[in-house]
């Protein structure tokens, strides 16, 4: 077993608000990894992010790697893009996700030559990770959570950001919400069988056109039990910005925030106390600083803690959780090496 050495433990008595800081693996049989997801279960932390030669290679695959409250497990690849003819596609964005209610661990990811064409599968897990099913496709028109955690309006829905870019970076939301059929109720709405189901699912129209943004990869912030707001990558290297009064049904159309964005991932955290989280890179041009800001009102965002400072590489993708102790973690790309792991007293 792989296991990674802590790099950084800081006493909770100074006035950092880290806690502890170390990578998900020192060592892996893939050069490169990227876009790592982050999710509390019942037996503990589970992180996945996709790795291989290189993005775009097409033997990248998902891996996965669980906490057991001291150390992360050897990465383990549970996905690949092999296709039923041989040919091999490379997989990209997983995104795990822990519905309130059941054992099982949900894994959404893409496969496809690249994400102008990529398509969304699932996976499910009912042992915390150990273990997953066979891949299921999403239904046509729908690609699950796009990069960033979706969220759960109610127990056995979930409302998750999306988008596409095979005719510019288009923002849009899905739905997943099991209704009784004819002859047929969903007992249990998270089997791949429900997950597969078109008529689980509808999507919002386009948030934003071509020519108003090139935005993708939205995350969500809860501000009551109706509103909702997102925010989301741009090429325009400003982060974005949309809001819902109606618990996603229905959304404003996308507009700039004055938060710099390098066309690089962003997530966020509505914390339970109130207030949230958003963590990015502070910059229109460089992924080479990562920084957590917090807001009390989702509109003006305050400096909080630097994760990285540097004059050159990149530090990217974040994925951020609240956990039931009240504290935060992230995991992000580092160096496009490795996965590293940062815990926040917020």
């Amino acid at each position: 077993m792989i296991l990674a050495p802590l790099l950084l433990v800081v006493s909770q008595s100074t006035t950092t608000p880290i806690v502890k800081a170390e990578f998900v693996f020192e060592h892996a049989p893939f050069p490169s990894a990227h876009a790592s997801t982050i999710v509390e279960t019942k037996d503990g932390l589970v992180a996945a992010w996709f790795g291989g030669t290189r993005e775009r290679n097409p033997d990248v695959g998902i891996w996965v790697s669980r906490h057991n409250g001291k150390e992360w497990s050897a990465p383990v690849e549970v996905a690949n893009g092999v296709q039923p003819d041989g040919t091999r596609h490379p997989c990209w964005n997983p995104v795990l996700f822990q519905p309130s209610s059941g054992p099982t661990l949900i894994l959404f990811y893409k496969v496809g030559p690249s994400p102008s064409e990529w398509w969304g599968l699932v996976r499910i897990s009912s042992d915390g990770g150990r273990s997953w099913s066979e891949a299921a496709k999403l239904p046509s028109g729908i690609l699950g959570p796009i990069r960033a955690k979706p969220i759960e309006p109610k127990p056995g829905m979930m409302l998750a950001g999306s988008s596409t870019e095979n005719d510019g970076w288009i923002v849009h939301m899905e739905r997943y919400a099991p209704a009784p059929t004819p002859g047929y109720i969903w007992k249990d709405p998270w089997t791949l069988e429900a997950l597969a189901n078109a008529a689980n699912w509808e999507k919002t129209p386009p948030l934003n056109t071509a020519a108003e943004f090139g935005a993708i990869q939205p995350t969500v912030l809860v501000h009551g039990s109706s509103s909702l707001q997102i925010l989301c990558r741009t090429r325009q290297g400003v982060i974005a910005e949309a809001w819902s009064e109606d618990e996603g049904k229905t959304w404003s159309k996308l507009t700039a925030t004055t938060l710099p964005n390098p066309s690089a991932g962003i997530d966020t955290v509505s914390l339970r106390g109130g207030g949230f989280l958003l963590v990015y890179n502070p910059s229109d041009k460089s992924r080479s600083k990562l920084q957590i800001a917090r807001s009390t009102d989702g509109k003006v965002w305050q400096p909080f803690v630097t994760l990285e400072d540097e004059t050159s590489g990149e530090y990217s993708y974040p994925a951020m959780i609240q956990t039931r102790d009240g504290l935060v973690h992230v995991t992000y790309t580092w160096r496009r090496e490795r996965i590293k792991h940062v815990v926040i007293k917020p």
